[in-house]
């Protein structure tokens, strides 16, 4: 191989919901600086959410289908508590959205194919002690429904 150049054999990680592929991490061998960029596709009308990162900012954009990508501020000292953000992103309407750290995120797939998403954490995924808090996606003190709304 010419000096310099390496390579990763990358892979899906499927489930139910959807895949998970990382594509570039701080962490690889071959990587000289940042947190993460990983891809991952939901499933048409699946829900993806909530959770929320006590340290990383992620920067979600959507490459392929349609999401709609929700954001609710809980945070006791914000200024904005309680307020829900709604962004339709990805073919027709690209875009990046940057959610800070203590912002719960999620998303549902809207369009009639997989949504494929790039995000690019400014952490990397700690397997062993991840930087993520859940909650369900229906089940939860968050006044959000995930359902359609026609009018």
């Amino acid at each position: 191989m010419i000096k310099g150049v390496a390579t990763k054999q990358l892979k899906f990680i499927p489930d139910e919901r959807g895949r998970l592929m990382e594509i570039l991490r701080n962490d690889d061998e071959m990587f000289i600086k940042f947190g993460q960029v990983y891809l991952t596709t939901t499933y048409p009308g699946v829900v993806k959410a909530w959770h929320y990162h006590k340290e990383q900012d992620d920067y979600i954009t959507c490459i392929k289908g349609m999401l709609k990508l929700v954001l609710y501020d809980s945070r006791e000292r914000s200024a904005t508590k309680g307020e829900l953000n709604e962004f339709f992103i990805g073919e027709y309407n690209p875009m990046v959205v940057k959610v800070p750290a203590m912002i719960y995120h999620g998303w549902k797939c809207i369009s009639d194919e997989e949504a494929i998403v790039i995000n690019v954490p400014t952490e990397v995924y700690d397997r062993q002690k991840p930087d993520e808090y859940r909650l369900d996606p229906h089940k939860n003190d968050i006044p959000y429904n995930w359902e359609r709304k026609d009018g």
